[in-house]
């Protein structure tokens, strides 16, 4: 099966991660039959763009569900440990991580890389600058190293 690239900003980061900005229902069947075992959404359940059950849509495709709701105009450290933690245990499966648009998630990504993973920041930023370029509240977030906060 190849990847859903109709899926809003979809990105394979290496051959067990995926991220998107919100797919739709059909999209997460598509997802599930790429044998992704769990999906983790950062996106907030008001955003118009939001599914009216994705726990319940994720869990009948067979995938465990965890939300991290990180407000858009307020990331927080918080936010991207909860993120790690929830990211980290799904090792060795295959993962599909989304928000609205792939916004967040691709800042939360290059922070992993840059800060957990120790990646050079060329690298650790490719994917984030394909998605987008943070401004603001997300530019200090994605500056902001957790190691020292």
């Amino acid at each position: 099966m190849s990847d859903p690239t109709d899926v809003v900003n979809w990105r394979r980061l290496d051959p067990r991660v995926t991220t998107s900005g919100q797919p739709t229902t059909d999209q997460l069947a598509a997802i599930a039959d790429l044998g992704v075992v769990h999906v983790i959404n950062l996106g907030l359940h008001t955003h118009p763009k939001a599914l009216a059950d994705e726990r319940g849509d994720v869990e009948r495709l067979g995938m465990t569900y965890t939300h991290i709701p990180v407000d858009f105009e307020a990331p927080t450290d918080e936010d991207f440990d909860k993120f790690r933690e929830a990211f980290e245990a799904t090792v060795p499966e295959k993962v599909h991580v989304h928000c609205i648009f792939n916004w967040r998630v691709s800042a939360f990504f290059y922070r992993y890389y840059r800060y957990v993973l120790n990646t050079d920041v060329a690298t650790a930023r490719a994917t984030m600058d394909s998605v987008w370029k943070p401004e603001g509240v997300w530019a200090d977030f994605v500056r902001r190293d957790p190691r020292n906060v």
